[in-house]
């Protein structure tokens, strides 16, 4: 690959990242969830609508600490979107599920990211949509594997 397309494919992905991250966050302060950030955001969209998870399983899925999950899910408590519920099966194992309020933007969260996926591939064809979403996965192979190296 010549050096001219290396450095157009580091402009887009690094201006695409600053941009998504932008946008979510003029957007989330825009919608009916302004007392939130764009982490609670993935942090509800983690917890996800579907059955109570443990918090173990939601700091994976986000690869971020215990510490900094709790100290997240404690704020989404306090203000309606996260509550704590004992497990039927072991009363010792304490789970996290959204509220009513969560579901919510939880909802508002994913028709966000429907649109903007819409957005992206309007206009494609079948076989452009393939290929776009062959090099994002890559893209993202490649980040998990820088992950998994810190850890």
């Amino acid at each position: 690959m010549s050096e001219e397309i290396n450095a157009a494919l580091n402009e887009v992905l690094v201006r695409l990242f600053r941009d998504i991250n932008t946008v979510e966050e003029r957007a989330v302060k825009h919608s009916d969830f302004k007392d939130i950030t764009v982490n609670d955001m993935h942090v509800i969209d983690a917890i996800d609508c579907f059955e109570p998870k443990n918090m173990s399983t939601v700091a994976k899925l986000l690869s971020v600490t215990m510490g900094t999950l709790t100290i997240s899910v404690n704020g989404l408590v306090k203000k309606g979107y996260v509550e704590r519920v004992r497990s039927d099966k072991d009363r010792r194992v304490v789970l996290i599920s959204l509220t009513e309020k969560g579901k919510g933007a939880h909802s508002w969260l994913k028709a966000f990211h429907r649109d903007m996926i819409g957005a992206v591939i309007d206009g494609l064809d079948l076989k452009e949509e393939i290929i776009l979403k062959h090099g994002l996965d890559k893209l993202s192979a490649y980040f998990s594997g820088l992950l998994q190296d810190i850890h």
